[in-house]
């Protein structure tokens, strides 16, 4: 009798019967594989008497004929690959039991990148070198010596000569923030009212919480200047007339405030604003820090030039304490032919509390910076959920560099001690202790404070915007002007500086991350710390002529909208004459 086939030759055949139970055990299979057949195909099954002849093995225990069989269901459905964690598993287990449990290897914790604040350790490391350090070649005079092998650019800013036509009514603003981005609501203004042929009203300045100044607009910039300068391109008043103001019963309340979204294109003025300002003759737009587009058309990007590069000047009397302090900034820098370098140090409580770094002040620090962002931004530091990691906001850039850190940037940028430096800056956290060590790598240092008497300074002492515009006017004409934190101040230096150098804007802009990877490493060495930081000064060279791309600020770059290139050839021939 032949044994069936359980596995049908062809699609077409009929299913065979069901083995039998003894034809799936393992060891009938495993007996007629060694018979040299297979079930129905080259022989009929072995008989029980010819299984075992004189000279073969004697029959296998019971575990291995379990194992076998179960290795071989395994192998034959592909169950090794289940099999095998199984046994990697087992030898984890195995190699565990060998291990005795009261010895517990010792895990060395290393703080996060950026978490600990080393800049000190950093400092007394790499101060007898940078003391010994006679390499260094007059740094203030060969910095921008690669600077304008693009050619130099002039102002060229097209007034309007003709008449203005009739107005087709008033543009009220409200300008709020500091005083630079006060500013840019002043040349947004002047814009958009060109744009919308409307009467500008002399901007309301906003009294900020945080800066509490409240000082108008008269009082920071010159008002009659300011008026005259725009007199061909924008009618600019003091003051709304009666007859209008009787219509909203003199209560600017009454009027329609246009709630516009930041950074709205000019065509939204143009398809929402005017039709309204042709009905009710006045509008009123606040906030308006921010609210109009940086890419726009050309006549609208020359009237913010017009305005901030020109009609833009400040009152006489912070005007003439800032020229005596650039004069007295060049008295001091005799050795140096009258040049300085001016910083902008972001390090104040409000500014090291907002960016929620920690240095090494310890538990002081913690409980100041604790109040300071209670008492500015009442619960937004402490939302549940939220969570802070100083040492990533390190590591990104993102941390107020100290004093100490931009005294030891610029000492390996190649200033020595007898570089006049003029620091620009609120009221430094902790100052006795954070000014110290920047005070003994540049003792030249001076501040607004220490060049001017308390009687020169008493007009502007509580007012925080005039005094910002004091910073300003010095920053304006130093030879080098160093940017440590973002913000409006720096970003308008920055134009304003290419706007008066050639289109160049003479100022270091350090890689903050590169800083800080920088000042977390102990091992560091102060050639190699010194190469680096000349790396960074070089590409700041290398970008102080930079063309404006449709998203920048014409505030920053204001190449090719409020500049044009100089003839080179021009440029030589007057050079030579002269």
């Amino acid at each position: 009798m032949h044994a069936y086939n359980r596995l049908p030759s062809s699609g077409h055949s009929s299913p065979s019967t069901p083995s039998s139970p003894r034809s799936r055990s393992p060891r009938l299979r495993s007996s007629s594989n060694s018979g040299g057949g297979g079930g129905g195909s080259g022989g009929g099954r072995v008989k029980p008497s010819a299984r075992f002849t004189s000279g073969q093995q004697p029959p296998r225990t019971l575990a291995n004929r379990i194992t076998g069989a179960i290795l071989s269901v395994l192998v034959r459905r592909q169950g090794i690959f289940l099999f095998a964690p199984l046994l990697y598993i087992a030898g984890i287990l195995f190699y565990m039991g060998t291990v005795p449990f009261d010895v517990v290897p010792i895990i060395r914790h290393r703080p996060a990148p950026g978490s600990v604040y080393r800049s000190p350790q950093l400092y007394d490391k790499l101060r007898p070198e940078m003391n010994s350090d006679n390499s260094t070649a007059d740094a203030i005079s060969t910095i921008w010596k690669n600077s304008y092998r693009g050619g130099e650019w002039r102002p060229c800013i097209n007034k309007s000569s003709g008449e203005i036509p009739e107005s087709n009514g008033y543009l009220y603003i409200e300008a709020n923030g500091g005083l630079n981005q006060q500013r840019t609501s002043i040349c947004n203004a002047v814009a958009v009212a060109g744009f919308l042929n409307a009467t500008l009203v002399i901007p309301h300045f906003h009294f900020h919480s945080i800066w509490r100044d409240p000082s108008k607009f008269g009082e920071i910039y010159d008002e009659d200047f300011f008026v005259k300068t725009l007199a061909n391109d924008v009618r600019v008043v003091d003051k709304i007339p009666d007859y209008i103001m009787q219509r909203f019963g003199y209560n600017m309340s009454n009027v329609y405030n246009f709630k516009i979204k930041a950074w709205s294109s000019i065509s939204y003025y143009r398809d929402t604003v005017h039709p309204k300002l042709l009905e009710e003759k006045l509008i009123r737009i606040s906030p308006f820090a921010n609210r109009l587009s940086f890419d726009a058309p050309p006549a609208v990007q020359q009237l913010r030039c017009l305005a901030n590069y020109e009609a833009l000047r400040f009152s006489n009397p912070i005007l003439s304490l800032g020229e005596t302090l650039v004069s007295r900034m060049k008295e001091r820098s005799a050795n140096n032919s009258g040049k300085y370098i001016s910083v902008h140090l972001r390090y104040e409580e409000d500014m090291v509390a907002f960016s929620c770094c920690m240095y090494d002040g310890g538990g002081e620090e913690k409980r100041d910076m604790d109040a300071a962002r209670e008492r500015g931004w009442k619960g937004k530091f402490t939302k549940p959920g939220r969570v802070i990691r100083p040492g990533a906001i390190r590591i990104n850039g993102k941390c107020p560099l100290t004093p100490l850190e931009v005294g030891l940037m610029l000492r390996g940028m190649g200033f020595d001690k007898v570089t006049s430096i003029y620091l620009a800056s609120g009221k430094i956290y902790d100052s006795e202790r954070h000014m110290k060590p920047l005070l003994e790598m540049f003792p030249l240092l001076q501040t607004k404070e220490m060049l001017a008497s308390p009687e020169e300074l008493g007009p502007f002492q509580n007012y925080s915007s005039r005094m910002a515009a004091i910073d300003y006017t010095v920053c304006l004409h130093s030879e080098v002007f160093v940017t440590t934190q973002g913000g409006n101040f720096p970003h308008f230096l920055l134009g304003h500086r290419r706007y008066l150098y050639g289109g160049h804007s003479r100022t270091i802009r350090p890689d903050k991350r590169k800083l800080a990877l920088l000042y977390d490493n102990p091992n560091i060495g102060w050639k190699s710390f010194k190469r680096q930081m000349l790396s960074i000064r070089a590409h700041s060279d290398s970008k102080g002529i930079e063309i404006k791309r449709p998203n920048d600020s014409i505030y920053s770059f204001p190449c090719p909208d409020c500049m044009c290139r100089s003839n080179r050839t021009e440029d030589s021939r007057s050079s030579s004459v002269t």
